[in-house]
Parts: structure tokens; sequence; C-alpha cells
């Protein structure tokens, strides 16, 4: 159980958005990251996803008020000291103040108390509203030329369709932290926005399944934590004769 007021291990990566109950593939290289990871797996296995404000420098950038608190539910180690996590989004939280501290990486003091509705069962939207979100979704799907596997949409939940389109949409940092403050609140209350991204760095990130599309026909399936590799060569791997 996360408590308000303690001590969070964060990790400031731009363009990385994490959600609750979604996930987050990460490749971790940097020495300062990789001693986070170490530190995360030798106590609770939980690290603090933060993005930084927009211009700031690489090595101790601003932050944004909000982020979102994940748990590391998969993790590769790799001989020369990188690691591959599968981080798993539990709960947002608030920046409080930054601590002064020995290790390489930063820590924070947060907030959860504002965010009680992550830890609440998953989100229902009513039945009206989520055939509204699919009727906008084949407009701009067809006014955009996108072929779409509306069957495999309609197989996603509620929870990972509105936590999806808001890790999918490509806007800078500033306005997908903003979604990231308000998309929770905005969806119990019925509201959702889709975007379809044919970005695939983002649908490895977002993704418990991917159905990879070819010539208007599905080219394949596969799972969460898949590569980019085996996703372009479902992409490019010829027709059947």
């Amino acid at each position: 159980m996360i408590k308000t007021g303690i001590r969070l291990s964060i990790f400031p990566l731009g363009q990385a958005l994490l959600l609750p109950r979604s996930y987050l593939p990460l490749h971790v290289f940097e020495p300062r990251y990789r001693a986070l990871v170490s530190d995360a797996l030798a106590r609770d296995r939980k690290i603090a996803m933060i993005q930084p404000l927009p211009g700031e420098s690489d090595e101790r950038p601003a932050l944004f008020e909000v982020g979102c608190v994940g748990r590391i539910d998969h993790v590769d180690a790799l001989e020369d000291g990188r690691f591959n996590i599968l981080l798993e989004g539990l709960t947002r939280f608030r920046l409080l103040r930054e601590l002064d501290v020995a290790t390489p990486f930063r820590q924070i003091e947060a907030d959860i108390d504002s965010f009680e509705e992550d830890l609440e069962e998953e989100l229902i939207l009513p039945s009206a509203a989520r055939a509204a979100i699919e009727h906008e979704a084949r407009r701009f799907a067809d006014a955009q030329g996108y072929a779409i596997d509306w069957k495999e949409v309609g197989r996603l939940d509620d929870q990972a369709l509105v936590n999806g389109l808001a890790q999918a949409i490509p806007f800078d940092i500033a306005a997908k932290q903003e979604l990231m403050n308000e998309v929770m609140r905005l969806a119990r209350e019925g509201m959702a926005v889709l975007f379809i991204s044919s970005e695939i760095d983002e649908v490895l990130r977002i993704s418990d399944r991917i159905v990879v599309m070819r010539d208007r026909r599905k080219a394949g399936e596969l799972p969460r934590g898949a590569t980019e590799a085996e996703v372009m060569s479902l992409i490019c791997e010829p027709a059947a004769a």
C-alpha cells in the first residue's frame, strides 16, 4: 500500500507517459537509473515516473507537478548492467517537495490522497458513451484513411481504451502531462477521447495485445512485451501466396 507523504524514487523521462492500470516498457541504460532499478528491486519494486518540463536540461530538469507510481511487473537484467523492465501503473501522485539525498537518482515526497479514485475498481463507461466513442472513432479513421480492426477495438475494456488513448496521442510533453492530470477524472464522468496512432514505440508502450494490420487485413498478433523487431517483421512479411 502506498501512503501519502512517503518517499518516492523518480525517473524523469519525457514522452514516456504511465497511467494507472496501464503498462510502460523501458530500456534502462544510464548508470543513475540502473541504480534506481536495483534499489527498487531490493525494496518494494516501485518507481515514480514523471515528465520534465519542456526546455529543461537533461541533467536535473525541473518537473511537472503530477506523475504516476509504477510497480516493476517484469525485469530482464542484462549482462552489462542494463535492464529491460515493464512497469504497471498504480496511482498518480502530486510532487510535494524534492528531497536532499545522496543517491545518484532523485527522490521526492509525494501526495496521493488527491487521486484516491486510481485505487478503486476499474472504469466502466455508460454504454451510450462507449458507443459514441466508437462511432466518432470510425469517422476519424475514415477521414484519415486508417484501416482499423473494429472487432479488436470492441474487445478492449473501457479502462484499457481510455488509458491507451491518453498514452498514444502524439502531443508534446506539456499536452500529454495535462491529459494525464485530467483523463481519469473525465473518464469517470463518462467522457473519453479516441486517438489512433501508427507510431510503433507508442504501441509498444501502451498495449497489452498488439494486432498488426497490413493491406487492410490482420497480419498477426503479439503479446505485451513484444519488441519493435517482432512488430516490423509482421508489417514487412510478404503476404502468403
